[in-house]
Order: C-alpha cells, then sequence, then structure tokens
C-alpha cells in the first residue's frame, strides 16, 4: 500500500499548534504511516484545530508509532501526551491537545470510517499532498 498523506483546506493557522501538527506528521513519516489524513477541526469542533489519521500494517506497528509520537510530543508539550488504546494497539487515540491523532490497523480504519464521518475523502482531488 501507498504512503500517501492528504489534507483540505488550511482553517486552522496557530503557530504552535501547526510546529505540533508537523512535528506529528514528520514521526509518521519516519515510522512509515501508511495513508495519512490531516483534517481541519478549527471553526467545525471545539476539541482540536487538527485530526490526523493514519494507518499501520499491524498492531505493533501502531503501538510503535503511539510511542513514538509519545516521546517526541513530550518536550514540544511540556508534558505527555493523553494515549487511549495502547494496549490493544487496533486503534490508538494520541490527544497532543490541539492536536488529536487517531493511529489504525488498516481495518479498523475501514469499519469506522474517520474520514467519512468528517466529510474528507482522502482520495478525493481536492485534498492536497503534504509534503
Amino acid at each position: 500500500m501507498a504512503r500517501k498523506t492528504t489534507t483540505t483546506t488550511n482553517n486552522a493557522d496557530n503557530g504552535a499548534t501547526d510546529s505540533v501538527r508537523d512535528l506529528i506528521l514528520r514521526s509518521l513519516d519516519d515510522d512509515k504511516a501508511e495513508d495519512v489524513t490531516v483534517i481541519p477541526l478549527a471553526g467545525r469542533s471545539s476539541i482540536a484545530d487538527w485530526m490526523v489519521v493514519a494507518t499501520g500494517r499491524s498492531t505493533r506497528q501502531v503501538a510503535a508509532m503511539a510511542d513514538h509520537l509519545a516521546e517526541k510530543l513530550k518536550p514540544a508539550l511540556g508534558s505527555a501526551p493523553h494515549i487511549e488504546g495502547l494496549t490493544q494497539a487496533d486503534w490508538v487515540l494520541v490527544d497532543a491537545g490541539d492536536v488529536i491523532v487517531h493511529l489504525f490497523r488498516p481495518e479498523v480504519r475501514s469499519f469506522y470510517a474517520l474520514e467519512k464521518m468528517w466529510s474528507v475523502d482522502p482520495t478525493d482531488d481536492a485534498a492536497r499532498q503534504v509534503s
């Protein structure tokens, strides 16, 4: 499966939040996350400014991606991010404050279809590649 990163129009423009989002995207790229999708939530939800959704090929990879994110985010946030689902590692949520990260195994991601819930189609031509 090809690794790709997509996003939609940037509605959030906070420098600190953007640097955390970029740190997360670099970490996921380093860990070879697949189908990384960035969803802007600013103006649509009060829970966060950004949601990042990514796939790992196995529970081991999903857990490792979450652990690496926690290690890298701790200095940037001043404390460890809150993590849910690490024990099973089918779906792990990493709460980095203004950026929420969902890490899935492929079957679980297909089942929950968060992009559909937030009306984002990662294969849509309107979505752009994040470099």
